[in-house]
């Protein structure tokens, strides 16, 4: 029933309008707020959010670094050897072997293109590996060989996304942000997860390391190859030290008021940044600076000039974020996209990424940081048995391809799966992209089921719906 209007001169419908919105609101703000100071009579405060967090159970590793050859390297070039296929050379592919089959570009009933360069066996574990990836080979005892890889996505930024947020929807939170949101970080002067970038920006973009509906903290950051390595982060001209601090330590108050009253973690984590952008100041350019580092160090990893951005540089930077407590870094390559002139540009790419690949796992194996450091080199998918752009090319498979991961509680000297004798199908052990992401997130102590975030009404993980541990990679 509504009360006698205090304003005879309102119409019934104003009176009920004015009424409902003054009364009614006030009331359910009140309630809604004696039902929060109930559940939470302290105030709410800045605590870190990045602060270090204590796993479901031991975990093997403790930070990843993640070397993720965007466009997609072909398997049969580097792998996986196929002998049948370079007989096969020229001929089309048996028919039974297409059906169903959905490529991104060529018509599925090419002729078939032989590999392009030679194999050998390598290592205690005699582990074929290509030619042009002899750097590769001098670690192959201690690295895990995946060739029996799978994915559902046939297109690039698709592909890239499903490996990285489990999803192909945008969106979904990162492997990265899930590790930081779950683990924290243990670096109180540099972002706990760090992206750096070479060759060209990737296909799924900033997607493939956002955070999602996670809170903004727990993205990753990327780091330019030259100038600052996050833009804006030198003090504009005029503003010195002091006045900075006195700034900061301003809105630092405020946003502290803001987040007592509305308790949004968004709140907590843009106080976080500011103190962070602060302390990057001096400890980005330290950890940008290769000038101490011995002259041993940079020849491993191939670096003829520090100052210059690419490939070799960010492995060596790899290194000295995760020394520096980094909990998650993540390299981006994307270079490996042959459609055509494969010859010629795998080849290249070899020469750009084996060395420093190879240096990264054997310079943290010297210092004792790789048993306790998960270390992933991988695309999106593999390349097709069958021939695009002339006779030198091949299109996206995403059937089989093969990745690598070392240290951090991962077999050494051990290949996991194969493929039939065309590098078409997986034969045996089959890894798909999802078995992988829950495959890691155990090494790093969790339940991938259990590693949750409630967001619109339901738990998402990393793994969705799917995914299991693959305990024969494990040691």
């Amino acid at each position: 029933m509504i009360p006698p209007s205090p304003h005879p001169s309102l119409s019934p419908s104003q009176i009920a309008r004015r009424w409902f919105l003054r009364d009614c609101g006030v009331g359910l703000a009140g309630i809604a707020a004696h039902s929060l100071l109930a559940k939470d009579a302290t105030p709410k405060t800045a605590a870190n959010p990045l602060a270090p967090r204590t796993p479901h159970y031991a975990p093997k590793a403790k930070r990843v670094i993640y070397m993720f050859q965007a466009g997609a390297p072909s398997h049969l070039e580097l792998f996986d050897h196929k002998p049948e296929l370079a007989k096969r050379d020229g001929q089309l592919p048996p028919a039974e072997l297409l059906k169903d089959y959905r490529a991104a570009f060529i018509n599925p009933n090419s002729a078939l293109l032989g590999p392009k360069f030679k194999f050998a066996p390598h290592g205690r574990s005699g582990t074929e590996l290509s030619e042009l990836i002899p750097h590769t080979a001098k670690i192959v005892d201690d690295i895990c060989l995946i060739r029996s890889m799978q994915t559902d996505a046939v297109n690039h930024a698709p592909a890239q996304i499903l490996m990285n947020t489990g999803s192909q929807q945008f969106g979904r939170p990162s492997f990265g942000s899930w590790t930081l949101y779950g683990l924290g970080s243990e670096s109180a002067d540099l972002p706990g997860y760090v992206v750096l970038t070479s060759a060209k920006g990737t296909s799924g973009g900033a997607s493939n390391y956002g955070c999602g509906f996670l809170p903004t903290v727990y993205g990753g950051i990327p780091f330019r190859g030259t100038g600052d390595p996050v833009l804006y982060l030198s003090n504009p001209k005029g503003i010195d030290a002091a006045a900075q601090r006195a700034s900061l330590d301003t809105l630092h108050r405020l946003n502290d008021i803001a987040l007592a009253e509305a308790g949004d973690p968004e709140i907590a984590a843009r106080i976080q940044s500011y103190e962070l952008a602060y302390k990057l100041q001096t400890s980005a350019p330290e950890l940008m600076d290769l000038s101490k580092e011995s002259a041993a160090t940079l020849e491993l990893y191939g670096i003829k000039d520090i100052n210059q951005s690419n490939y070799a540089r960010n492995c060596l930077l790899a290194r000295r974020l995760i020394e520096r407590g980094v909990r998650f870094v993540q390299l981006f390559h994307e270079a490996w996209d042959q459609h055509g002139n494969l010859t010629k540009d795998v080849q290249k790419n070899c020469v750009d990424t084996d060395q420093a690949s190879a240096a990264l796992v054997s310079d943290l194996k010297q210092r004792g940081l790789l048993d306790d450091t998960l270390v992933i080199w991988g695309g999106e998918f593999g390349r097709t048995p069958m021939v695009q752009g002339g006779n030198d090319g091949r299109d996206h498979h995403n059937r089989c391809f093969t990745m690598w991961l070392a240290g951090g509680g991962v077999k050494r000297g051990h290949v996991h799966g194969a493929t039939d004798e065309l590098g078409f199908n997986v034969t045996q052990d089959p890894v798909h992209v999802h078995d992988l992401n829950a495959t890691l997130l155990h090494l790093l102590g969790f339940d991938h089921t259990r590693l949750t975030h409630r967001f619109q009404g339901r738990d998402f993980r990393l793994t969705d719906v799917h995914g299991h541990v693959v305990k024969e990679l494990l040691i």
